[in-house]
């Protein structure tokens, strides 16, 4: 079952290791992931999106061969907090993906790809660029938030 709280997320994983953030989108799921001592999440590999299933295979090889011990998907909330038609659609995805067995933590995305925009802006990435990157920078973006709250557990 998919957890919001972190301190709960943190009690069922079944030892520190790799976690794989997720930011999940309509087209794309944007992957990072974080080294097993929790310190720093890297953007990992975008998944053009199709079917479920289709999803979910890529997910389970990344997986699998990155030894992955839990997963943290970005839950797109409003800005006041509410939920919104996406925010479901990402918890759906959430609970198909209880069948991979790992704990799941839901985090708060609100301001994730605005910051990683304007992160990119700033750096003066190209438009283009930023459009093919935003993604899993937003799950890096989102992981490394998570993180730094597990490690302060």
């Amino acid at each position: 079952m998919a957890e919001t709280d972190a301190t709960t997320f943190a009690n069922t994983l079944p030892e520190r290791g790799r976690l794989i953030g997720l930011d999940v989108g309509t087209k794309t799921i944007g992957t990072a992931l974080c080294d097993s001592m929790w310190t720093i999440a890297s953007p990992a590999d975008l998944i053009r999106r199709t079917k479920f299933g289709a999803d979910k295979a890529v997910l389970e090889i990344m997986i699998a061969k990155q030894a992955v011990r839990g997963i943290v998907i970005g839950l797109p909330l409003n800005l006041d907090g509410s939920e919104s038609p996406r925010t479901q659609s990402t918890r759906a995805f959430a609970r198909n993906l209880d069948m991979l067995g790992l704990p799941i933590l839901l985090w708060d995305e609100r301001w994730s790809s605005a910051a990683v925009e304007r992160q990119m802006i700033a750096a003066d990435v190209s438009r283009e660029r930023r459009a093919a990157h935003v993604d899993n920078a937003a799950a890096s973006y989102i992981l490394q938030g998570a993180i730094d709250r597990l490690a302060s557990l």
